[in-house]
């Protein structure tokens, strides 16, 4: 069975080249300015980058981030943090309820420095659903300000989850992933990416790691777990995903789903 998705495929940077930087007028006024946006499935958004740190919360459907250095997968309920000056893009799959808090830089000295997903609690979901009805130019000393000022305590804490896929830097690793890619229903291991590449095991375990920080394994668990999510918010059934990324059965598939998410894709689904 072919699959049936398509392959694509930072540290804070100033601005460089062509990279446009958007939504000026969000690089917040005060700490913390929120903002709301609804998309349709397949809606695009092309590579930019803004002048203050973003977190951006996906309410439904699913939302991947693409930079420079790899790709990150936002679930529903969970959100992507994206340093300021970072070129990213963005493409829905499924309608999706997109709920962005922009954040000066600056406003915490411990912010996160680099691209995460992150699992966002009942209490920061809240106050983002609050912060979207506070004027821009919100009075300090008011309940405006201590909702944004507890908005920046709780991004302090944020859970890190494993759902981005680093980018692979050497020709030889991008061939292999583009390989992986395109017969991603097939059963694949160390040694098969090590016969494919015409190397030993070892050198493609330390390349792996030097490049991504992962071992192939995991490197091959997160892309069939990163294009079944995909897939899933397409509209595409369990069954056919989990044959679709290489497992043998749905209940192997929704096994490893429920283990890195929680959840089994039925309940994912019917969320």
């Amino acid at each position: 069975m072919a699959p049936f998705f398509i392959y694509h495929g930072s540290r804070c940077l100033r601005p460089e080249g062509r990279t446009p930087v958007l939504f000026n007028e969000h690089s917040p006024v005060r700490p913390v300015q929120a903002y709301a946006k609804d998309y349709r499935h397949g809606d695009h958004e092309p590579e930019h980058q803004h002048a203050c740190a973003q977190l951006i919360q996906a309410l439904n459907g699913i939302v991947r981030v693409d930079t420079r250095e790899g790709t990150w997968i936002i679930p529903p309920g969970r959100g992507v943090w994206v340093p300021a000056y970072t070129p990213h893009q963005l493409r829905m799959n499924g309608p999706v309820q997109l709920r962005t808090l922009f954040i000066d830089s600056l406003a915490r000295a411990d912010l996160p420095a680099d691209c995460c997903v992150v699992e966002i609690g009942d209490l920061l979901k809240a106050l983002i659903v609050a912060a979207i009805d506070i004027p821009d130019d919100y009075h300090s000393g008011g309940r405006a300000e201590r909702v944004m000022e507890l908005i920046l305590d709780e991004l302090r804490v944020l859970p890190v989850l494993g759902l981005n896929l680093p980018g692979l830097a050497s020709p030889e690793l991008q061939a292999l992933a583009q390989e992986v890619h395109r017969l991603l229903y097939q059963p694949w291991s160390l040694s098969r990416a090590a016969a494919w590449l015409g190397v030993s095991e070892r050198t493609v375990s330390r390349q792996f790691q030097r490049e991504t920080g992962l071992t192939f394994g995991e490197w091959l668990r997160r892309k069939r777990l990163l294009e079944a999510l995909e897939a899933l918010a397409a509209g595409h059934t369990v069954l056919d995903v989990a044959l679709a990324v290489g497992y043998d059965s749905q209940s192997a598939f929704s096994a490893m789903f429920r283990r890195r998410l929680g959840v089994s894709p039925t309940t994912y689904l019917g969320n």
